[in-house]
């Protein structure tokens, strides 16, 4: 998945007020934004296969140390414990580490069976991504209930805090589109490098929430 991420993301600060939506983002996307760096070292890797799936051409051969599920519980610890060192704050360090969590869950349903338990396997996927309809069904809901949660959620301190979210809303759904509906990419070092512009949208983020104040319930 991609905006289902960010999607989770957003309505986490109905749970979670503390954390800026910058850390809840960096919580979702994590192992995808610790990916390209992978890819790039030579430690994981993928391969372009067009038509292997109808929403994406990727073939995820190797990438135990972001994307299995054992990977994402140390991910989750590491980035929920030091928050909570940082912030001491039990539940929202509890919801970012779910959300790491929850990145391995959300590829369960979305990808073929290529997503390992262990680094080594077994792999998994429900494959949602044979289909493009659906994918966009279930992508774009979670993304736009998401969004409704993390506005009703907050307010804005200022007119930066409506242009902020909403461009980001915006620009988040049209590169997506892009990747769905776009080429292939023409080659994994390209592919790898537009990956580590995902970090873009977490200071994206941490600006928004600076920004915007939660609303009292």
């Amino acid at each position: 998945m991609f905006i289902g991420h960010f999607g989770l993301a957003l309505a986490a600060k109905k749970v979670a007020p503390k954390p800026s939506l910058g850390t809840l983002v960096l919580a979702a996307q994590l192992v995808d934004g610790v990916w390209p760096i992978m890819l790039l070292l030579g430690w994981e890797k993928v391969e372009i296969q067009p038509g292997i799936t109808a929403v994406t051409p990727l073939l995820f051969v190797s990438y135990p140390y972001t994307h299995s599920l054992v990977a994402g519980a140390i991910w989750a610890a590491l980035l929920g414990g030091g928050y909570y060192l940082l912030r001491r704050d039990l539940v929202g360090s509890g919801w970012i580490a779910a959300l790491v969590l929850s990145h391995w869950v959300l590829d369960f349903v979305s990808h073929r069976p290529d997503l390992p338990v262990l680094p080594e396997g077994p792999k998994v996927g429900l494959g949602l991504w044979y289909s493009l309809p659906a994918t966009l069904v279930v992508e774009f809901a979670l993304f736009g209930i998401g969004t409704w949660l993390y506005a009703s959620a907050t307010r804005p301190r200022d007119r930066v805090g409506t242009f902020a979210l909403w461009a980001f809303i915006a620009v988040v759904a049209v590169i997506y589109l892009m990747a769905v509906l776009g080429p292939p990419p023409p080659s994994v070092p390209i592919l790898a490098l537009s990956g580590l512009l995902g970090w873009l949208f977490v200071a994206w983020a941490y600006w928004i929430d600076r920004h915007r104040e939660t609303v009292a319930a």
